[in-house]
């Protein structure tokens, strides 16, 4: 299984902002950090705020944040929000008919059982879990106004 590189982004950009929990963050500043497309950004933050996952703040000093503390939010839940699919084989379409063995097929059930695992896996961390070190991941990804004077001169 490979998850979409929307998942992937989505999970960084809940990172970003929970390394940044004081003010909104910008979708540029996410987007420049993971040296990504704020078009392709902008289409995972409306995944994120449907889901109740992010929140969008109008205004001059407006941007994107966590919705709910980040010690709530499961990596199981961004990877439910964000991927559209979780067809592990052609078997897992609904509807799907084509294969004699369907009605009593152990493959299908193995990878059902797999997929079920995986989750459960995901649902022990949250996105606090993974931005636990907020002063090292607010320097990877230059969050702060030190790094907007060194990156304005």
């Amino acid at each position: 299984m490979r998850l979409t590189q929307q998942t992937n982004y989505a999970v960084r950009a809940l990172m970003y902002c929970a390394a940044n929990p004081d003010r909104p963050s910008k979708v540029a500043e996410i987007a420049a950090s993971f040296d990504m497309s704020e078009t392709h950004l902008f289409k995972i933050m409306k995944v994120l705020v449907d889901a109740n996952l992010m929140k969008t703040i109008r205004g001059r000093n407006g941007g994107v944040m966590i919705a709910r503390d980040p010690a709530e939010i499961t990596v199981g839940e961004v990877v439910r929000a964000a991927e559209e699919s979780f067809l592990l084989a052609e078997c897992f379409e609904a509807g799907r008919k084509d294969c004699p063995l369907i009605s009593s097929c152990g493959f299908s059930g193995l990878l059902h059982e797999a997929l079920e695992a995986f989750m459960d896996v995901l649902d022990t961390k949250t996105i606090a879990d993974l931005s636990e070190d907020r002063p090292h991941l607010r320097q990877l990804l230059k969050i702060g106004d030190e790094f907007k004077v060194a990156a304005a001169s």
